[in-house]
């Protein structure tokens, strides 16, 4: 539910498509999920443009912090890990 949740109030705040939740953290106060969108839709779909946000719920569900990660094309691997 928290994922969910968190993954509509992104997509409401920036107006773009939902594309995955990419990881979800239990935290003191609630819940960090990973929130992927397509930035900017392009022809053909693996140049699309990809956001992760990091979003904060609290327990009921509740926004309660988001910050753009990172941006990066459809195509590109990431190096390293977290």
């Amino acid at each position: 539910m928290a994922a969910r949740r968190a993954a509509e109030q992104v997509v409401a705040l920036t107006g773009r498509d939902f594309e995955s939740v990419i990881s979800i953290e239990r935290t003191e106060d609630g819940w960090c999920v990973g929130v992927e969108v397509v930035e900017t839709h392009r022809i053909p779909d693996s140049a699309d443009i990809l956001a992760s946000f990091e979003v904060q719920v609290d327990r009921r569900g509740e926004l309660s912090g988001y910050r753009r990660t990172r941006r990066y094309s459809r195509g590109q691997l990431q190096q390293g890990g977290r």
